[in-house]
């Protein structure tokens, strides 16, 4: 089991508290962290700066298809940013955790 943040971002507060609790009813994330961020990029050639809400949402690698399914399937954006990244040091028993409420 290799335990693994998959973030997202959404423009609400509303979004992303409906977003995380989905993902871990699901038993698809043992847990999402909700951070208010300020982003700057570009979108149909114009230059955006907002504020969105970052979800940092803990799973197992094996795991990663399947809520980037149902991300893609609940975000409200036509191009919602969906990445993964690998933990590579983590205390066992949270490792452990995050795995047994993951379905990993």
């Amino acid at each position: 089991m290799k335990p693994i943040v998959v973030i997202t971002t959404v423009a609400t507060a509303d979004d992303a508290h409906r977003l995380s609790r989905a993902l871990v009813e699901r038993r698809l994330v043992a847990c999402a962290q909700i951070s208010q961020i300020e982003s700057v990029y570009m979108w149909e050639n114009k230059l955006q700066q907002e504020g969105e809400y970052r979800l940092m949402l803990k799973t197992v690698a094996s795991r990663y298809a399947a809520v980037e399914e149902a991300i893609r399937e609940l975000h409200p954006y036509t191009l919602p940013a969906i990445y993964a990244l690998a933990l590579e040091r983590v205390h066992g028993p949270y490792a452990d955790w995050v795995g047994e409420y993951s379905g990993g």
